[in-house]
């Protein structure tokens, strides 16, 4: 996967829901393309954005939700790969209406792989399906802007009009369980907290609250108790009973 150049590539819709398609998108499918695969192929009622011999998989640079009971119907009968991108580096490129370029200047905001909750919470059920992939793709990028009078009040009428991949710099793949291990780090306590883990993984407790939720679907932890207004929780089938048995290993002790 990456290496696109001598390949050809295969549209079966005849150009349906290309011309409409952003640039980090269409960029991202041209990494994945490999020899042999069939792009926009319609499997029922979908258009797949890139069908291999062994698998479906589809692109969603954002908004996990509009995806989701798609995604659910396919894992029925077809091993499918989500991708999506995390920009670890981000740069903002503002435009004329005529597409001039202002500025482009490198974004303070960092993504990072803990990222991932602020979609994934809106489907974490399909993680449970043996025909389901989650795969992260930590990028560089740009993103466009325009100066048209048409958008956001906070940036005082630009829009955001594209994203544009620069750089792969990284991909991680979730497919089971154990792949997610590297949010439960073995610091944390045995019987634990949101504030626990959002201390842990250097997050704010928000955040934490994401994980915690998609673990729970998930069935990595459980829902042991509660302090006042706050959840406890602890790993499912994890811990080994000399780790359980650890006095003051959790916030019990």
């Amino acid at each position: 996967m990456g290496e696109s150049e001598d390949i050809v590539l295969i549209y079966e819709q005849n150009g349906i829901n290309i011309k409409n398609e952003k640039s980090l998108h269409s960029s991202i499918k041209q990494w994945y393309v490999a020899p042999g695969d069939r792009f926009e192929v319609k499997i029922n009622k979908y258009v797949i954005d890139l069908v291999r011999e062994d698998s479906l998989i589809e692109i969603q640079t954002k908004n996990f939700s509009a995806i989701g009971n798609k995604l659910r119907d396919l894992v029925k009968y077809n091993k499918v790969m989500l991708v999506h991108p995390i920009a670890i580096e981000k740069y903002i490129v503002t435009t004329e209406v005529t597409n001039k370029v202002v500025s482009r200047r490198k974004s303070p905001k960092k993504g990072k792989l803990v990222d991932l909750f602020d979609e994934l919470i809106r489907i974490p059920d399909l993680m449970e399906s043996d025909n389901f992939i989650l795969e992260i793709l930590m990028t560089k990028e740009e993103e466009i802007r325009c100066k048209d009078g048409r958008g956001s009040w906070r940036r005082k009428g630009i829009s955001i009009v594209d994203r544009k991949l620069l750089e792969v710099v990284e991909k991680i793949t979730f497919a089971e369980e154990k792949d997610f291990l590297r949010f439960l780090p073995e610091e944390l306590p045995i019987n634990f907290t949101n504030k626990n883990l959002a201390k842990v993984l250097a997050i704010k407790v928000f955040k934490a609250r994401k994980i915690t939720y998609c673990f729970r679907k998930m069935k990595i932890i459980k829902e042991v108790g509660k302090i006042k207004n706050e959840l406890i929780f602890e790993r499912s089938g994890t811990m080994d009973d000399k780790r359980k048995g650890i006095i003051g290993g959790g916030i019990y002790g």
